[in-house]
């Protein structure tokens, strides 16, 4: 299948031979050279964006196409400064490539990009409850995470990986819900927005409650095994995601290993497990 790509790009010593490259490789290439032309789209499977534009900030374009869409955005830059990266890549941006580039290594980003779209865009639907069914599907409705309690499990933590004693843990009577068939988010009933990154690595953590995942173990998984940019990315992400949960503790920092979401000693009613489980497919 073509690749359609949308380039951002005011630069035409830049833009036509990117064009013509990009071409070469078998993608589709549409080119804007403004800000307001490239939020008008169509964005196609992917958009290049340059961050110095004539008109408008690059930085205000990958959050005003966010807003719209969750296609996959290449930041390219000549911009030095690691805040300008990082504050692109919090606004929803999957990857930035620094100016100059070549053409083998934008076409490498493009495919892990895609490739990581593609998977998420994959996962089937689970079927719908029977009618006659006497509780709902736990495959199509989202089960609430049950809240941690003060107590860490016994059972299913092994020593190592226990938290500090004096690490909060998330208020009892909010608990968090994560749908992955939808890419929804509750807490305490209340809908929550994030970005598709903040997702996946809400996602990643909640395949196994309370297991710790590295730093590399985390970005091999939510961006790409090849990826390059600052690693600091991982911790705004991290910070951004307890501020939009409401509560720092649902995510725990082990330091010198990684990170891990709370988890519950207590079995409220309702659920069959004292570990959180978020809803899958």
């Amino acid at each position: 299948m073509t690749v359609r790509a949308l380039l951002i790009e005011d630069d035409e010593t830049i833009a036509e031979p990117l064009v013509e490259g990009l071409g070469r490789y078998g993608l589709t290439v549409g080119h804007v050279s403004t800000g307001a032309a490239g939020l008008e789209g169509p964005y196609g499977d992917i958009v290049l964006l340059d961050l110095g534009l004539p008109d408008m900030d690059g930085i205000d374009v990958c959050r005003g196409i966010r807003q719209l869409s969750d296609v996959p955005i290449i930041m390219l830059t000549a911009r030095g400064e690691e805040a300008d990266r990082v504050l692109g890549l919090e606004l929803g941006a999957d990857d930035y490539l620094a100016k100059p580039f070549s053409m083998r290594e934008l076409i490498a980003r493009i495919r892990a990009v895609t490739r990581r779209s593609q998977r998420t865009a994959t996962v089937p639907s689970a079927p719908a409850a029977p009618a006659a069914a006497v509780a709902p599907d736990p495959t199509v409705t989202p089960r609430p995470v049950a809240p941690p309690s003060v107590t860490p499990p016994s059972v299913t933590q092994p020593p190592a990986a226990q938290p500090p004693a004096a690490q909060p843990t998330p208020r009892e009577q909010e608990p968090l819900v994560v749908d992955r068939r939808t890419r929804q988010v509750w807490v305490g009933g209340a809908p929550v927005s994030l970005t598709p990154k903040e997702f996946e690595l809400l996602a990643l953590l909640t395949e196994d409650p309370g297991a710790v995942y590295s730093r590399q173990q985390i970005l091999d998984r939510v961006w790409d095994p090849h990826f390059h940019g600052p690693t600091k990315t991982l911790d705004v992400h991290i910070a951004t995601l307890r501020r939009k949960l409401g509560d720092p503790a649902w995510i725990q920092t082990l330091r010198g290993v990684g990170f891990r979401l709370a988890v519950h000693s207590g079995v409220p009613a309702g659920t069959a497990s004292g570990v959180p489980e978020a809803a899958r497919p």
